[in-house]
Protein backbone atom coordinates (compact mmCIF):
# COMPACT_ATOMS: atom_id res chain seq x y z
CA UNK A 1 0.00 0.00 0.00
CA UNK A 2 1.17 3.62 -0.62
CA UNK A 3 1.18 6.76 1.00
CA UNK A 4 -1.84 8.10 -1.00
CA UNK A 5 -4.03 5.13 -0.40
CA UNK A 6 -2.99 4.98 3.43
CA UNK A 7 -4.44 8.54 3.05
CA UNK A 8 -7.39 7.42 1.56
CA UNK A 9 -8.16 4.85 3.54
CA UNK A 10 -8.04 7.00 6.79
CA UNK A 11 -10.39 9.61 5.34
CA UNK A 12 -12.66 6.89 4.35
CA UNK A 13 -12.66 5.44 7.88
CA UNK A 14 -13.48 8.80 9.02
CA UNK A 15 -16.23 9.34 6.80
CA UNK A 16 -17.54 5.94 7.63
CA UNK A 17 -17.71 6.84 11.40
CA UNK A 18 -19.07 10.17 10.91
CA UNK A 19 -21.71 8.53 8.72
CA UNK A 20 -22.89 6.09 11.40
CA UNK A 21 -22.65 9.12 13.89
CA UNK A 22 -25.38 11.04 11.67
CA UNK A 23 -27.47 7.71 11.68
CA UNK A 24 -27.93 7.30 14.60
CA UNK A 25 -26.57 9.85 16.90
CA UNK A 26 -28.46 13.68 16.01
CA UNK A 27 -31.19 13.32 18.47
CA UNK A 28 -28.94 12.83 21.50
CA UNK A 29 -25.96 15.56 20.14
CA UNK A 30 -28.84 17.85 19.98
CA UNK A 31 -30.69 16.77 23.58
CA UNK A 32 -27.00 17.01 24.93
CA UNK A 33 -26.54 20.63 23.48
CA UNK A 34 -29.81 21.82 25.09
CA UNK A 35 -28.70 20.67 28.00
CA UNK A 36 -25.41 22.28 27.99
CA UNK A 37 -27.52 26.07 26.78
CA UNK A 38 -29.54 25.82 29.20
CA UNK A 39 -26.94 25.54 32.02
CA UNK A 40 -24.75 28.75 30.71
CA UNK A 41 -28.32 31.11 30.05
CA UNK A 42 -28.84 29.73 34.06
CA UNK A 43 -25.40 31.20 34.87
CA UNK A 44 -24.18 27.93 35.57
CA UNK A 45 -20.53 26.47 34.14
CA UNK A 46 -19.42 23.82 32.17
CA UNK A 47 -16.47 21.66 33.81
CA UNK A 48 -14.24 19.23 31.64
CA UNK A 49 -11.99 16.77 31.92
CA UNK A 50 -10.10 13.77 29.94
CA UNK A 51 -6.59 12.51 29.68
CA UNK A 52 -4.10 12.27 26.45
CA UNK A 53 -6.33 13.88 22.96
CA UNK A 54 -9.24 13.91 25.45
CA UNK A 55 -7.44 16.42 27.76
CA UNK A 56 -7.04 18.27 24.42
CA UNK A 57 -10.50 17.82 23.43
CA UNK A 58 -11.62 19.40 27.35
CA UNK A 59 -9.48 22.42 26.78
CA UNK A 60 -10.73 22.93 22.99
CA UNK A 61 -14.03 23.25 24.31
CA UNK A 62 -13.46 25.59 27.15
CA UNK A 63 -12.05 28.00 24.86
CA UNK A 64 -14.84 27.80 22.28
CA UNK A 65 -16.78 29.11 25.35
CA UNK A 66 -14.68 31.45 26.62
CA UNK A 67 -13.76 32.80 24.02
CA UNK A 68 -15.89 32.69 20.62
CA UNK A 69 -16.88 29.35 18.31
CA UNK A 70 -18.45 32.23 15.46
CA UNK A 71 -20.49 34.68 16.06
CA UNK A 72 -19.28 37.09 18.77
CA UNK A 73 -21.38 36.75 21.96
CA UNK A 74 -20.38 37.01 26.06
CA UNK A 75 -18.15 34.55 27.15
CA UNK A 76 -18.94 31.35 28.68
CA UNK A 77 -17.64 30.23 31.74
CA UNK A 78 -16.01 26.69 31.13
CA UNK A 79 -12.79 25.16 33.19
CA UNK A 80 -10.86 22.46 31.40
CA UNK A 81 -9.70 20.65 34.70
CA UNK A 82 -7.08 18.84 33.19
CA UNK A 83 -4.49 22.46 32.27
CA UNK A 84 -3.28 23.17 35.40
CA UNK A 85 -0.01 21.40 36.59
CA UNK A 86 0.73 22.22 39.69
CA UNK A 87 -2.86 21.30 41.07
CA UNK A 88 -2.96 18.21 38.60
CA UNK A 89 0.56 17.08 40.01
CA UNK A 90 -0.13 18.15 43.44
CA UNK A 91 -3.46 16.21 43.83
CA UNK A 92 -1.57 13.55 41.61
CA UNK A 93 1.34 13.20 44.55
CA UNK A 94 -0.92 13.51 47.46
CA UNK A 95 -3.71 11.66 46.41
CA UNK A 96 -3.12 9.53 43.57
CA UNK A 97 -4.02 9.82 39.73
CA UNK A 98 -7.78 8.66 40.34
CA UNK A 99 -8.35 11.81 41.94
CA UNK A 100 -6.88 14.83 40.27
CA UNK A 101 -10.40 15.64 38.71
CA UNK A 102 -12.60 14.71 40.77
CA UNK A 103 -10.76 17.28 44.03
CA UNK A 104 -11.27 19.59 41.36
CA UNK A 105 -15.04 18.78 40.95
CA UNK A 106 -15.52 18.95 44.77
CA UNK A 107 -14.18 22.10 45.00
CA UNK A 108 -15.64 24.14 42.09
CA UNK A 109 -18.79 22.27 40.71
CA UNK A 110 -22.15 23.51 42.32
CA UNK A 111 -25.72 21.99 41.75
CA UNK A 112 -26.74 23.24 38.56
CA UNK A 113 -23.30 23.02 36.83
CA UNK A 114 -22.27 20.61 33.93
CA UNK A 115 -19.76 18.16 33.82
CA UNK A 116 -18.29 17.03 30.07
CA UNK A 117 -16.63 14.15 30.77
CA UNK A 118 -14.42 13.15 27.69
CA UNK A 119 -12.77 9.28 27.45
CA UNK A 120 -12.99 6.97 24.48
CA UNK A 121 -12.35 3.88 26.03
CA UNK A 122 -14.81 4.60 29.06
CA UNK A 123 -12.56 2.84 31.12
CA UNK A 124 -10.31 5.83 32.76
CA UNK A 125 -10.90 5.67 36.50
CA UNK A 126 -10.14 9.44 36.79
CA UNK A 127 -13.24 9.90 34.75
CA UNK A 128 -15.07 7.23 36.43
CA UNK A 129 -13.99 9.19 39.80
CA UNK A 130 -14.51 12.36 38.30
CA UNK A 131 -18.24 11.28 37.34
CA UNK A 132 -19.26 10.62 41.04
CA UNK A 133 -17.87 13.36 42.60
CA UNK A 134 -19.93 15.78 39.96
CA UNK A 135 -22.56 13.31 40.83
CA UNK A 136 -22.48 14.28 44.56
CA UNK A 137 -22.32 18.16 43.82
CA UNK A 138 -25.49 17.61 42.33
CA UNK A 139 -24.03 18.18 39.10
CA UNK A 140 -25.35 17.47 35.59
CA UNK A 141 -23.15 14.63 33.98
CA UNK A 142 -22.47 14.19 30.11
CA UNK A 143 -20.27 11.65 28.94
CA UNK A 144 -18.34 11.90 25.50
CA UNK A 145 -17.21 7.90 24.40
CA UNK A 146 -16.58 5.19 22.34
CA UNK A 147 -16.22 1.40 22.26
CA UNK A 148 -19.91 0.92 23.22
CA UNK A 149 -18.94 3.52 26.22
CA UNK A 150 -16.67 0.97 28.75
CA UNK A 151 -17.16 1.10 32.65
CA UNK A 152 -18.62 4.27 32.62
CA UNK A 153 -21.55 3.53 30.45
CA UNK A 154 -22.47 0.65 33.12
CA UNK A 155 -22.42 3.35 35.89
CA UNK A 156 -24.19 6.33 34.22
CA UNK A 157 -27.80 7.24 35.48
CA UNK A 158 -31.00 8.11 33.34
CA UNK A 159 -30.96 11.78 34.33
CA UNK A 160 -27.09 11.50 32.75
CA UNK A 161 -26.55 12.01 28.95
CA UNK A 162 -24.12 9.99 27.15
CA UNK A 163 -23.07 10.44 23.82
CA UNK A 164 -20.96 7.28 22.37
CA UNK A 165 -19.25 7.36 19.39
CA UNK A 166 -19.99 4.08 17.39
CA UNK A 167 -16.85 2.71 16.66
CA UNK A 168 -13.64 0.98 18.47
CA UNK A 169 -10.50 2.79 16.82
CA UNK A 170 -9.23 5.61 19.35
CA UNK A 171 -8.00 8.19 16.60
CA UNK A 172 -11.77 7.55 14.77
CA UNK A 173 -13.29 8.69 18.09
CA UNK A 174 -11.39 11.44 18.83
CA UNK A 175 -11.84 12.87 15.47
CA UNK A 176 -15.93 12.26 15.97
CA UNK A 177 -15.40 14.19 19.88
CA UNK A 178 -14.28 17.38 17.63
CA UNK A 179 -17.33 17.00 15.40
CA UNK A 180 -19.86 16.29 18.38
CA UNK A 181 -17.77 19.37 20.61
CA UNK A 182 -18.39 21.95 17.50
CA UNK A 183 -21.93 20.42 17.07
CA UNK A 184 -22.37 21.76 21.07
CA UNK A 185 -21.01 25.28 20.10
CA UNK A 186 -23.59 25.72 16.95
CA UNK A 187 -26.47 25.17 19.37
CA UNK A 188 -25.09 26.86 22.82
CA UNK A 189 -24.96 30.27 19.59
CA UNK A 190 -27.56 29.31 17.84
CA UNK A 191 -30.08 29.54 21.15
CA UNK A 192 -28.08 32.29 22.86
CA UNK A 193 -28.38 34.29 19.49
CA UNK A 194 -32.36 33.05 19.40
CA UNK A 195 -32.93 34.21 22.81
CA UNK A 196 -30.94 37.95 22.32
CA UNK A 197 -31.80 38.54 18.63
CA UNK A 198 -31.54 42.21 19.36
CA UNK A 199 -27.88 41.99 20.16
CA UNK A 200 -27.37 40.51 16.86
CA UNK A 201 -29.41 42.89 14.47
CA UNK A 202 -27.37 44.28 11.86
Amino acid sequence: MNLTQIIKQQINASINTKLAILEILPEVIGNSGQVLSNALQQGHKILCCGNGGSASDAQHFAAELLGRYVSERPSFPAIALNTDTSTLTAIGNDYGYTEVFARQIRALGQPGDVLVAITTSGNSANIIAAIDAARERGMQIIALTGKEGGKLATLLQPTDVHVCIPDNTTSRIQEAHILVLHCWCEIIDHIYISNNPSMFKK
